[in-house]
């Protein structure tokens, strides 16, 4: 049986993408996850890969100067990677501080590695929404979905529903841009896949520098944000600039919060507390 979608309230779900931003290092991982907590996130979102499936071969042998000294791309991929053991502590973690988690997977053996951690939900990252293989084997485990649409045509997106289902579906409006211009953002964009896509669950991934576009994509009515958080943008790392810190992401929430609490109701109401000023205001009714 198909488990029940985890955003099951009218508010917003704030997930926290860690991605690769713990470089590799699970002591980072951890701290990101307990400054995910305390900025008030709901979940915390890793990316899982095995690189010689999924990264280009034209790619591998390029040199990178890294922390750890010079290697080829392949090699700094591989050292980006956390194991079992150490997504064995995430869970654990994860589970005592009372957030949920979940993951990315860019390959079809990363499916394998994360369903024998029974994990909860899958994420799509745009870069696999074409994968065809890697949709469908998401597809029989019968678990939630959240994919990102950056990168993507209608087209693309619409084929990546059809095999993923309408229900139990999150799908986020992205420009996978890193950082992302604010001229290229688009959110006009998230009503319009609310109408085509009632069914499902519409948000917003950004990976802009700032925090007020984020904002507007809650107001606009994206009901799953995505961040990417960092202990600090000025870590070495490819994701860092596109981040925020955890300070950061702690106001986004607070604002978002506030906003949900005023966006009230489509109808007009006169408040008890505009009563009381009525009665000293207004000689005429």
């Amino acid at each position: 049986m198909k488990k029940k979608f985890f955003i099951n309230n009218p508010k917003v779900y704030f997930i926290a993408e860690i991605g690769i931003n713990h470089n590799g290092d699970i002591n980072n991982a951890l701290k990101l996850i307990e400054e995910a907590k305390k900025a008030g996130c709901n979940s915390v979102k890793f990316q899982k890969r095995y690189p010689r499936e999924c990264v280009p071969k034209k790619m591998w042998n390029i040199k990178r100067s890294t922390p750890w000294g010079e290697m080829t791309y392949i090699e700094y991929k591989e050292k980006m990677e956390l194991n079992k053991n150490d997504y064995k502590k995430i869970i654990k973690f994860c589970k005592k501080l009372k957030i949920d988690w979940f993951a990315s997977c860019w390959d079809l053996k990363s499916v394998d590695f994360m369903e024998e951690l029974n994990i909860p939900y899958y994420k799509v990252a745009s870069a696999s929404l074409t994968h065809i293989d890697l949709l469908k084997k998401i597809k029989k485990t019968k678990k939630p979905v959240i994919i990102s649409t950056g990168m993507s045509t209608f087209k693309q997106i619409k084929k990546a529903v059809r095999i993923l289902g309408h229900k139990n579906l999150g799908i986020l409006h992205c420009n996978s841009s890193y950082p992302a211009k604010y001229e290229e953002l688009n959110l006009k964009l998230i009503p319009k896949l609310k109408k085509i896509f009632p069914k499902s669950i519409i948000g917003y991934s950004g990976h802009e520098k700032g925090l007020s576009s984020t904002v507007a994509a809650a107001v606009l009515g994206a009901k799953i944000i995505e961040r990417h958080i960092t202990l600090d943008k000025a870590m070495w790392g490819t994701d860092q600039l596109a981040s925020i810190e955890p300070m950061g992401f702690a106001r986004v929430i607070r604002d978002i919060r506030i906003i949900e609490t005023a966006l009230g109701e489509p109808r007009k109401i006169v408040f008890q507390s505009e009563k009381e000023v009525m009665k000293k205001l207004r000689m005429f009714n």
